[in-house]
């Protein structure tokens, strides 16, 4: 079994902000927004009690899809929060600000959503830098309509009475955002955050790859000392990442594992293995192709296969782990969006995604778990990544399902099928790279198509499988528009494919968008 999680990050920060979830759809990205101004934050369901350490130096209030007037609205003591930190309300963090200040807060005569001008009507430090008519991003179907006694109104826009605020009374700041400053439409919404934490609490801005690295690596040598760690190792960027780490921190007492389980990308398990000696990680390379293809054999559910497929790889690893004596540890890659996704804003989640955490090991297998990455978004974890000498190819390429091609391979999946899907996807990605389009798209793939088609090469008549081409655009991947490509691009790779792979003779794109569909075909 896996005991708790280690506290890998005690006495670590030396300034922290806490953002109260009240289940926004925004609040990872406040999360982000505070991360990229070099300030170590993090998020907590509301109903948890807040410890207030030292090294807390304020607290950001987040949305939620309630009404403040709902018969079970989440609240929180924001008084006693602010007497003892600056606060700051986003959304419905503002509006429950002001209702338990004694303010009216009501339905908006329409809803407001989209884009607004904030529209300036005092001088204060948090709006420093920000322009007197400022596009911000509204969501919100009720408005504060009376400030409480006390309180002033800081901005406004065309058509809500108060769209910032602030506590006129002495004590430690408290202001309220009626907007949302953490998207992508606030134009000078990382400004007026910026401010908050650096004018407002008064934070140093200390939270930076190298310094992560530093303490972590501390860290992990004062908590692991000279026993074993294992982890197993898929080629992507948390993995990598993590392992690296933990192998600053104990040298050769890391085993890394790496599993060809026959459904990675063309010569993928050949360039891990060599990317991870040049990184100098004490990894073994285990070719269980045959092992997985038999397993897989006549099974076409898509869900079934990925059980396969996990089922499998635990196995392998299992059988492996047990060349091993005296492990301690098991590494793992683990991130902070998935920590926060498997915590519900009304208490522990029921499902945790089972592709980021080797679930279902052995009883026998009694470790602690090591996850040094475990409060990083993916966009710090490539960060760390670069300021470790991590190749950036391997750091910045798409993302890859677990179950690798076996769901880019509709029906059954066979060693001929694979071939063929890593041959073709190979000359689709390498394209993309070629004519400089690989980067501007979040992933692309190649999907085999479980049809044959006639088609006509020279004077013959074949009878082929058809591919089809995905490549999407997307910030984080919850929701994707499919990349307009050039056509002349996409000829060109078609072209290549079909002449190059046989047994593929036609080449389709695929032009859906998430939702509906979703970024993989299964």
């Amino acid at each position: 079994m896996l005991r708790s999680h280690l506290p890998i990050f005690a006495g670590i920060m030396t300034e922290k902000i806490l953002i109260l979830d009240f289940g926004s759809q925004y609040t990872q990205l406040i999360a982000r927004a505070v991360r990229e101004a070099n300030v170590y934050c993090e998020i907590q369901p509301y109903h948890k009690p807040v410890h207030f350490e030292e090294s807390l130096k304020g607290i950001i209030l987040s949305g939620s899809p309630f009404s403040v007037n709902d018969e079970n609205a989440p609240v929180v003591d924001v008084a006693a929060m602010n007497a003892k930190l600056p606060v700051l309300g986003v959304c419905y963090g503002a509006q429950l600000t002001a209702k338990l200040y004694g303010g009216r807060v009501e339905k908006s005569d329409k809803r407001e959503y989209g884009r607004a001008f904030m529209i300036r009507q005092k001088e204060d430090s948090l709006l420093a830098g920000v322009s007197d008519r400022s596009q911000v991003w509204m969501s919100h179907s009720d408005s504060i309509k009376e400030l409480p006694a006390g309180f002033e109104v800081l901005a406004v826009t065309d058509s809500i009475p108060v769209a910032a605020f602030r506590k006129t009374e002495s004590g430690h700041p408290l202001y309220g955002f009626q907007f949302h400053p953490e998207v992508y439409h606030s134009t000078e919404g990382k400004t007026l955050i910026k401010n908050f934490l650096y004018t407002t609490c008064g934070c140093q801005g200390d939270w930076t790859p190298a310094h992560f690295i530093s303490e972590t690596v501390a860290e992990l040598k004062k908590k692991i000392g000279d026993k074993k760690v294992i982890m197993a190792l898929s080629g992507g960027v948390d993995s990598t990442v993590a392992a690296t780490l933990i192998s600053k921190a104990v040298g050769k007492n890391l085993f890394g594992i790496f599993v060809d389980n026959g459904v990675l990308r063309k010569d993928e398990f050949q360039q891990v293995l060599e990317t991870y000696k040049v990184l100098d990680l004490n990894v073994r390379g285990v070719d269980a192709r045959e092992h997985f293809y038999t397993k897989l054999a006549g099974k076409t559910d898509p869900e079934e296969k990925r059980k396969i497929i996990g089922k499998t790889f635990i196995e392998v690893f299992d059988h492996e782990a047990h060349q091993l004596t005296d492990i301690s540890f098991l590494g793992q890659g683990t991130i902070y969006p998935d920590v926060i996704e498997s915590v519900s804003v009304h208490g522990p989640s029921q499902t945790i995604k089972s592709h980021h955490n080797v679930g279902g090991l052995p009883d026998t297998m009694k470790l602690d778990l090591v996850e040094p990455l475990r409060f990083l978004f993916k966009d710090e974890v490539r960060r760390v990544g670069l300021e470790l000498g991590i190749p950036h190819d391997l750091l910045f390429r798409h993302p890859f399902p677990g179950p690798g091609l076996a769901i880019r391979i509709l029906g059954e999946v066979t060693e001929e099928k694979v071939t063929l899907l890593q041959n073709a996807d190979a000359i689709y990605v390498n394209g993309l790279k070629q004519f400089g389009l690989y980067d501007k798209v979040w992933q692309a793939g190649t999907i085999l198509l479980p049809v044959k088609s006639v088609g006509v090469m020279g004077d013959e008549r074949t009878y082929e499988y058809t591919v089809a081409l995905r490549a999407v655009t997307s910030v984080d991947g919850m929701t994707a528009d499919w990349a307009h490509l050039p056509y002349e691009f996409l000829a060109h790779i078609s072209n290549e494919i079909i002449n190059n792979v046989k047994g593929i003779n036609r080449v389709v794109y695929d032009i859906s968008s998430k939702p509906p569909a979703t970024i993989e075909w299964e």
